[in-house]
């Protein structure tokens, strides 16, 4: 069996709950390896909206960086990776992927997969975008990354926010090539053929 490996990061804006969720469905596959990152903004993010400390949260994953140590594994191409998914991404980190300011571990590593041409998904969470937003969405589109606003699916019929929340990681980890059973697939309009 190989191993994938996705590095996944939590930023400070909120939905928090799409990167713990995320790190939980994929510490029950075996053969994808998560690479945690936590910007301090997303520490505070995660106990403000899910009671979580960055203990807690580390334990999800395989392996955990601290966001200000540039010299790590996955600051580099030639430590292999499948992608990278930000969850959620902040409008700060978003223009800072977008213009290439590698300040931190997580925008290196996002610059670094852009580079490699791996897949890049940012779960940007903001509304309304004014225009230095959808620019900055733009930029990283053109580069290659995909922007990924969690903006829920009625279509089957949710019944909780956990619902909601499946929709948008099942839909993530579709662009990461990764198989999952969080959600139904769409199978066509009821009666028609």
């Amino acid at each position: 069996m190989t191993t994938r490996r996705l590095i996944i990061a939590i930023t400070g804006a909120t939905g928090a709950v799409y990167g713990v969720r995320l790190l939980e469905v994929l510490r029950d596959m075996p053969d994808v390896e998560t690479h945690l990152l936590v910007s301090d903004a997303g520490v505070l993010n995660l106990h403000q909206e899910l009671d979580m400390n960055r203990k807690q949260v580390e334990a999800l994953a395989d392996a955990v960086y601290n966001v200000r140590d540039i010299g790590a594994s996955i600051a580099s191409g030639s430590f292999q990776t499948d992608g990278m998914v930000v969850a959620p991404c902040s409008m700060k980190t978003l223009a800072a992927v977008a213009h290439g300011l590698s300040d931190n571990l997580i925008t290196r590593a996002a610059d670094v997969v852009l580079k490699e041409r791996r897949r890049l998904v940012l779960i940007v969470r903001e509304t309304p975008f004014n225009l230095a937003h959808l620019r900055n969405m733009t930029a990283v589109t053109e580069m290659g990354g995909v922007i990924f606003p969690p903006l829920p699916g009625f279509y089957q019929r949710p019944q909780t926010i956990a619902d909601m929340v499946d929709h948008t990681v099942g839909r993530v980890l579709d662009l990461c090539g990764v198989a999952h059973a969080l959600t139904p697939r769409w199978t066509g309009m009821n009666g028609s053929n």
